[in-house]
């Protein structure tokens, strides 16, 4: 009798869901019936109609011309661009000069103490490790260079992110303003913010750390919003009991209650900041980006992977410090952060006067020679002719010719009114009218942008990546879920993919299967992979014990418990899952166009590196209408609020 009690309310909302969504699926149909007969006789092309088409060539280029016949003689850049563009190249510079003046010696300790002070002896000679690691791949200065960028565009982005999330977090009115704005940042892809700087500022240094605070401020923002939002309301009486104001609640109660979410914020801004960095080497920032991004230019993997290893290192450190700090954990360093800045001083001082600033030539390591020479080998060996399983070039040509080419044919070669009805349908039935609406306009824009053909090749790779992609992450998430074992070893793993930045994951994929959209969407599926089996894992973990024991004691299998009972429980997180994994795709699939991906992230290159700005914004405003409808259409329903549903 309980069996039947537990399992009668489930039945009800899953035939109401089906009944909603025959709804949908008939309005659907009868729009479809009326609309497309019209839209054929109107234009009865099987690509997007050229009438419908918008030639942007021409004002973008004059509006390119005009800012740079402009720059240096406009009130608008004398007295506002010009000076924020000098403050950020004062800033940059005076950062370095200071990384410099310490010394290799004394940006080692200082890093050190600090890892020190917030987590411990461990955490502390990791850092060290991680630094000298640097300069024994002799890549110190350009890694020097990466972090002032970095200090100035994080410090930015934190001013920026708090201010913003203290308006959405104070006020509702602000909150509901700026959420759809975060929403299309969190989805636009990287490289879309290189463009719109680049215009304004010109290529350098100021593009890229006003591209990195673009990118990086969103997730600082969403955070303080959300620790200001969800602050515990008894505490927050019993300080307005007190007699104060506005302002000394926040500073004295808001605020240290929302502390976790603000580190959080920190942590996430942190790394999408180096991730951002890192890309921004395309439009003239120096450092390990660009030594990253010329060795790829010229296919020198062993250089390329000399400059991504410290890229790495830099990023599982800043990751790991400001995660133990997020998380309350602190070393030994109860002394205070002015002992770490004494050692600094006097490490950087004997440094100096024995002559040391400079990383000493006789201590590096040329590790690009001997990695060639393997990529070489593995080019001889390993690319073709191996018995039974082929080598990496015959799976990149075998994916090519069987899943991406037929991927992209079938979708350039539906007509265009079909595409649109098919994202309308997705998105209507996983999501609410307003979503389908936001989709198939996005959609639409690309049209009429005059890049459908490109950014369907584009939509290919990015399906194709994502179908690799959930397939394994999928299964990967399932046998961490049943094993504690199994999930334990994935830990460490999950952690370094996740902090590498996306420029990084273009150096294996280009050794191991040269250049091409498959390398491109290797790339990506590697890169999403981890978000992927994070999200599936805490989402099929976090199911009801109690489901679980009850179909046990019916005697369901194990297979049976996972089909039946927690991949229809786990429903909201494998959707968003499915999200996660669409959006990262894509933005590494766009950059993909740096070794042979095509379609959008080649327009966006071509745009950036021949300063044809009109290509490369067209292409990036597609990209990131693109980004848009996917994820409207992967979006899960539980994740918005509002009516019509």
């Amino acid at each position: 009798m309980a069996t039947v009690t537990a399992s009668t309310p489930r039945a009800l909302p899953t035939g109401l869901l089906k009944h909603r969504a025959v709804h949908k699926l008939l309005l659907i149909a009868l729009a479809a019936a009326v609309l497309v007969p019209l839209a054929n006789a109107q234009w009865a092309s099987g690509s997007w109609p050229a009438a419908l088409t918008v030639d942007l060539t021409k004002p973008l280029s004059s509006a390119s011309d005009w800012i740079i016949d402009n720059r240096d003689s406009h009130p608008l850049f004398l007295y506002f661009f010009g000076y924020v563009s000098n403050a950020v190249v004062i800033s940059v510079h005076a950062v370095y000069v200071v990384l410099l003046g310490a010394g290799w010696a004394g940006v080692t300790v200082l890093g050190a103490l600090v890892a020190w002070r917030v987590a411990g002896v461990r955490l502390a000679l990791g850092t060290a490790a991680a630094f000298l690691a640097c300069g024994v791949l002799g890549m110190w200065v350009p890694t020097m260079q990466t972090l002032s960028l970095m200090v100035v565009a994080v410090l930015a982005s934190v001013v920026v992110g708090v201010l913003l999330g203290l308006a959405a977090g104070l006020s509702r009115r602000m909150d509901k303003i700026l959420r759809p704005v975060l929403d299309t940042m969190q989805v636009m892809p990287a490289y879309a913010y290189l463009l719109p700087v680049v215009l304004v500022f010109g290529m350098g240094v100021p593009a890229a750390v006003l591209a990195t605070v673009v990118y990086a401020a969103p997730p600082m923002a969403r955070l303080t919003a959300l620790g200001l939002q969800g602050a515990d309301k008894e505490v927050l009486e019993a300080v307005e009991s007190l007699g104060t104001t506005a302002r000394q609640r926040l500073l004295t109660a808001r605020i240290p209650l929302a502390r976790k979410e603000l580190l959080l914020g920190l942590n996430q801004t942190i790394m999408m900041a180096l991730s951002m960095a890192v890309i921004a080497s395309v439009i003239g920032a120096a450092g390990l980006g660009d030594r990253v991004y010329q060795a790829l230019a010229s296919v020198d993997v062993g250089a390329a992977l000399a400059a991504g290893i410290p890229i790495v290192l830099l990023a599982v450190v800043l990751d790991r410090v400001t995660g133990a700090a997020g998380d309350g954990t602190e070393g030994h360093g109860r002394a205070g952060w002015a002992y770490a800045l004494a050692g600094t001083v006097v490490v950087a001082v004997a440094a100096r006067l024995l002559g040391r600033l400079d990383w000493p030539d006789a201590w590096t390591l040329n590790i690009a020679e001997p990695v060639n020479r393997a990529v070489d080998w593995m080019t001889n060996h390993l690319y073709s002719g191996v018995p039974v399983i082929g080598g990496t070039a015959d799976w990149a040509g075998h994916f090519t010719t069987w899943v991406l080419d037929p991927v992209r044919n079938g979708l350039q070669g539906l007509p265009w009114w079909s595409v649109l009805l098919i994202v309308a349908t997705l998105a209507w039935l996983i999501g609410t009218w307003r979503t389908a609406l936001t989709a198939v306009l996005a959609m639409a824009a690309i049209g009429v942008l005059g890049v459908w053909t490109p950014a369907l090749d584009t939509l290919s790779q990015v399906l194709a990546a994502v179908a690799v992609t959930l397939v394994l992450g999928f299964a990967t998430a399932v046998a961490a879920a049943r094993s504690d074992r199994v999930e334990r070893l994935l830990r460490p793993v999950l952690d370094v993919f996740q902090t590498m930045p996306q420029f990084v994951y273009l150096i294996p994929v280009v050794a191991l299967f040269g250049v091409g959209r498959a390398p491109a969407a290797a790339a990506a599926v590697v890169y999403a992979l981890p978000a992927v089996v994070r999200i599936t894992t805490q989402g099929l973990r976090q199911v009801d014990p109690a489901a679980m024991e009850s179909s046990r004691s019916l005697g369901a299998t194990s297979w049976q418990q996972l089909r039946q009972v927690q991949l229809p429980l786990a429903r909201p997180a494998l959707l968003l899952a499915v999200n996660q994994g669409v959006v990262l795709v894509l933005a590494v699939v766009v950059i993909g166009g740096l070794v042979g991906g095509g379609a959008l992230g080649y327009d966006t290159v071509f745009g950036l590196a021949q300063g044809d700005l009109a290509t490369g914004l067209v292409a990036g405003a597609a990209i990131v209408c693109l980004g848009l409808m996917l994820d409207r259409v992967t979006q899960p329903t539980e994740r918005r609020t509002g009516k019509g549903a």
